[in-house]
């Protein structure tokens, strides 16, 4: 029976244990998107994680529209990536680069006032985040499907820049109502051509974008996110069962590293599902490695690897205060808290000055 604590093997990349870090975005790149040296001692004092995921990072400018977050589209960012990289190396750990297209959730101020782009034309919810405060989400343009193939190239690029920049491996964004789950939800895809109507239509992007970055860096360093739950930032669908079995189903085919789930439960801290999980008929359909993610404390996700629902577990924010979450993990020590007016403030507090278990009150 396996356990948290046991190594795992991920695609090409051997692992101490399987606490995963999830992707966080913490917004300390600079203005135009470059990494920064702060963000090096952040990764590399979490390099005890099974694995890291990285912040989500935009694959294009058009793809990205949080202040602050880190790209990969330029060979700026690239070589600004190599020290991160290497700093978690050092340190013992492994680090995959979470490749981020927004889709409609880019506001136009991102873009030199041009409308987002989208499954469909549609409008997210809420406010998004600016360099100017929270303004109004825009709605999005659908992106024309001779666009497509620039769009995969661009995701296929971003997976050459990592690997070159030292990168363990690659995971596709395809969760969280973000431009890849825009297309595959019926509630915000309406499109009638070949990316639209049915569920094989609408997986397509999914299967095209997987299979361009496993095509670039090998299946066995390309990794995929999917959020099968009832709502993520306006994104709906009717039968999320099939959609997401069928989406996992073609990823099986791929043979991608692993697949992660964020699926949270009824009393999710992010949002509540008012859906059964799904996680359960994808666990049938996909013989990989399934890394869940979302509300999981250490006993929580001791059980799910015991009970193999789960290969591993990826913890978020009790990454944040805590960065040798493994070990605190293992000793069944208290979770130090975060504080959330310092998530996505641009300076070393509340992210590089928390302190390991064994330095707490030094």
């Amino acid at each position: 029976m396996p356990t948290l604590f046991d190594p795992i093997q991920l695609g090409a990349v051997l692992c101490p244990n399987r606490v995963v870090m999830a992707p966080m975005t913490r917004g300390r790149a600079t203005r135009d998107h470059v990494p920064t040296p702060m963000m090096a001692d952040y990764y590399a004092q979490r390099a005890s994680a099974g694995l890291i995921l990285t912040e989500a990072t935009g694959i294009s400018r058009q793809g990205l529209g949080w202040p602050f977050a880190p790209g990969i589209w330029s060979e700026e960012q690239r070589e600004a990536w190599k020290p991160v990289v290497e700093a978690v190396h050092e340190a013992g750990g492994r680090i995959f680069c979470q490749l981020w297209h927004m889709g409609r959730v880019v506001h136009p101020s991102f873009l030199g006032g041009e409308a987002p782009v989208s499954a469909s034309a549609t409008t997210a919810p809420y406010k998004a985040h600016t360099y100017e405060g929270r303004q109004p989400y825009a709605e999005a343009r659908a992106m024309r499907s001779d666009e497509i193939p620039a769009l995969l190239h661009d995701y296929a690029r971003a997976a050459a820049y990592a690997i070159a920049a030292g990168f363990d491996g690659v995971q596709l964004h395809a969760a969280n109502g973000y431009l890849i789950d825009q297309f595959l939800r019926d509630g915000t895809n309406a499109r009638d051509d070949d990316y639209g109507g049915p569920v094989d239509n609408r997986i397509r992007l999914l299967v095209e974008a997987t299979r361009a970055i496993a095509d670039m860096v090998g299946p066995e360093r390309t990794a995929v996110r999917l959020s099968p739950n009832s709502e993520t930032q306006g994104c709906r669908d009717s039968d999320p069962e099939t959609l997401f079995g069928a989406a996992a189903a073609a990823l099986a085919d791929i043979g991608i590293a692993f697949l992660e789930l964020r699926e949270p439960g009824p009393e999710g801290t992010f949002g509540q599902s008012d859906v059964p999980p799904v996680s359960p008929t994808i666990r049938k359909v996909f013989p990989g490695p399934l890394v869940l993610n979302s509300d999981f404390d250490g006993p929580l996700a001791e059980a799910a690897v015991e009970e193999e629902r789960a290969d591993a577990v990826s913890f978020g924010r009790p990454f944040i205060a805590n960065p040798d979450l493994p070990a605190r993990l293992a000793a069944k020590a208290a979770i130090a808290p975060d504080v959330q007016a310092t998530w996505y403030s641009q300076g070393p507090e509340g992210y590089v000055d928390y302190p390991p278990l064994d330095n707490e009150g030094a």
